[in-house]
């Protein structure tokens, strides 16, 4: 892999003068993304209230001097200016900065931004050329608070996402904010491009709501299009057999498999030295491995029980059929590929962790 800190991403954005209001995680990654990229980032926060997020810690994060990991996660290379907007002398040094601004990101309750004045008139009529970047939980005109757990509830992830036996289980990060996140960053992304040929005040807002049920992807369709409620089927894909079933290996490994063709299943297969259920019909094509994936799984575990993990991994690999080792994250950072990722700060003697929010190359 290529050196990331030698593409020349922090320089990208040099020019950039953005104001983050934003809390929690859609926002401020917005903010963190235009920070790796160069940009000036100045984050605003209550002098008394903060990020809500540095209250949100494990257990072993008892010094409250420091960030917390979930704060850190998504606030990298900003300038922190503490500032109550509801005071007028703070709000005139507000002013100040937001002057010479080109981005404000916002994510206030519905009323809030009345009260502290930071509406598009307000601020256009101090900036007439600013993009605010806004993200809501519903949309601009319901005033309900939405936290990602709410969003994962309400917009069929968490009623997809588990087994039969476990009930609903809430995605292990907070995607919905993810989601959001990527899309305001594309918005002000497009505003940018529109602001080069004509410098007017615009609004880029996105509701978690709407982003959510824009990456419900082919589950959407599986509905829109065949009725085709999903249910909970674990790591299971509702198209595709073998995909998503878990495997344990002779030495104790857990392994799944993604046979997206009818070729990976013949390289499964001969690496598994189980080629004669290509003559069984119900094995024959993806549909009928669809039906029959319980019998079919069953068959597969007896087979790699009885193998070690690297080599048939390596094996699987070099003929080119997805397979992978299920890992723990200490597993995952012990990865070179992964350690690229990993962004320090050293902020007021803590040495901030978090993984970039930069995922593309510049390839020459």
């Amino acid at each position: 892999m290529k050196d990331r800190s030698k593409l020349g991403h922090d320089s990208i954005f040099k020019h950039l003068k953005i104001i983050d209001l934003s809390t929690v995680l859609a926002g401020p990654s917005v903010g963190t993304f235009f920070a790796e990229l160069g940009a000036k980032v100045i984050k605003i926060e209550h002098p008394t209230h903060g990020d809500i997020t540095n209250t949100w810690r494990l257990p072993q994060e008892t010094d409250l001097s420091k960030q917390s990991a979930y704060y850190a996660s998504v606030n990298f290379q900003k300038e922190l200016i503490k500032l109550d907007l509801s005071a007028e002398s703070a709000y005139d040094l507000f002013v100040k900065e937001l002057i010479d601004a080109h981005i404000i990101l916002i994510n206030f309750k519905k009323g809030d931004d009345a009260k502290l004045k930071v509406r598009p008139e307000d601020l256009w009529a101090i900036n007439p050329s600013l993009i605010i970047g806004k993200i809501t939980g519903f949309g601009s005109q319901n005033d309900r608070i939405a936290y990602d757990l709410i969003l994962q509830a309400e917009t069929g992830f968490m009623a997809m996402n588990g087994t039969p036996e476990s009930g609903p289980v809430k995605m292990p990060v907070a995607l919905i904010d993810v989601l959001a996140a990527h899309q305001l960053k594309e918005g002000l992304l497009l505003a940018l491009l529109q602001s080069a040929q004509d410098p007017k005040g615009r609004v880029v807002s996105v509701s978690l709501y709407d982003a959510a049920i824009c990456s419900l992807a082919n589950q959407a369709a599986n509905y829109l299009m065949s009725a085709q409620v999903p249910q909970r089927m674990g790591s299971l894909h509702p198209n595709i057999a073998p995909y998503g079933e878990i495997f344990q290996s002779k030495d104790d490994k857990l392994l799944t498999f993604a046979i997206g063709s009818d070729q990976h299943f013949h390289k499964l297969l001969s690496t598994l030295d189980l080629l004669k259920l290509e003559d069984e019909q119900k094995f024959k094509s993806n549909i009928a491995r669809v039906k029959n994936r319980t019998a079919l799984a069953q068959i597969i575990q007896e087979k790699v029980g009885e193998l070690l993990a690297e080599p048939l991994l390596s094996d699987l690999q070099k003929l080119g059929v997805p397979a992978a080792q299920i890992q723990t994250l200490d597993q995952v950072f012990a990865n070179p590929n992964a350690q690229e990722l990993v962004r320090v700060e050293q902020i007021d003697g803590q040495s901030t962790k978090r993984v970039s929010q930069i995922a593309f190359n510049f390839e020459t």
